[in-house]
């Protein structure tokens, strides 16, 4: 059986955005389980904490590990992603993980950074509707249809950017990348702002490789679904031939 697969998405979407790779998956025999992290989708009333976060993420992977009976593969994509890498190179924490993809996270999120992005987000909460109409523009015009359809299936959660960004002080994900201590693949689309430092993350990792999709934007795994899924199921194979035993 393939190693079971854990998804985790970004900031303001929620689980359906990997609709997609989930039906793939499945219809490949790939067991696969999708986290909601708090304050977004089906968790929308809930106050985003790192803890909080960092926890449904591993009740997932424990979850799935335990029922396939073998170490669960991690995908996390822009926040999932940062928060990925965290959880797999925490200091003494040894989950059961067989893999790590880590999407659309290959810029250090540094003070300089997130202060400007967070008195942008508190202007943007101020409007109206607290930015759901802008986030709907955003997707529609960035993501095709039918994944810009996944992404706002869950609703947006505009009210978690302060949380999150507060959150996201505390994680250095270079030093996480060195303690991971199972394969990482870091993928990025061609076009992705948060690339920037992407090869300062490779070379900090062990055992890591970096790929790129071409076309794609910083909503890789929706702008362009087949090729991520491609690159997710390429990491799948190489990750269950470490652990077969040679043909004799």
């Amino acid at each position: 059986m393939p190693a079971p697969v854990v998804l985790v998405h970004g900031l303001r979407t929620s689980a359906t955005m990997w609709r997609y790779q989930v039906e793939r998956l499945t219809v490949l025999g790939v067991p696969v389980r999708t986290v909601e992290l708090p304050g977004h989708g089906t968790r929308m009333t809930e106050r985003f904490t790192l803890d909080g976060a960092l926890g449904a993420i591993d009740e997932a992977v424990r979850g799935a590990a335990a029922d396939a009976g073998e170490p669960a593969f991690l995908v996390g994509f822009s926040l999932g992603g940062y928060l990925s890498l965290h959880y797999a190179g925490a200091a003494g924490a040894s989950p059961p993980l067989r893999g790590l993809l880590a999407a659309s996270c290959g810029t250090t999120p540094v003070r300089a950074v997130l202060e400007p992005y967070r008195v942008a987000a508190g202007v943007i909460h101020r409007l109206p509707d607290r930015g759901a109409a802008m986030n709907r523009f955003f997707v529609r015009t960035f993501v095709p249809r039918s994944g810009a359809d996944d992404v706002l299936a869950g609703g947006a959660a505009v009210d978690v950017m302060d949380d999150v960004l507060r959150a996201m002080r505390g994680l250095t994900p270079t030093a996480s990348a060195r303690r991971v201590r199972v394969p990482v693949w870091f993928v990025n689309g061609q076009f992705d702002h948060f690339r920037l430092q992407e090869r300062r993350f490779l070379r900090a990792a062990r055992d890591a490789r970096l790929v790129h999709i071409r076309g794609a934007n910083h909503m890789v795994s929706v702008t362009r679904p087949a090729e991520f899924t491609d690159v997710l199921l390429r990491a799948l194979d190489d990750v269950g031939a470490r652990v077969r035993p040679p043909a004799t």
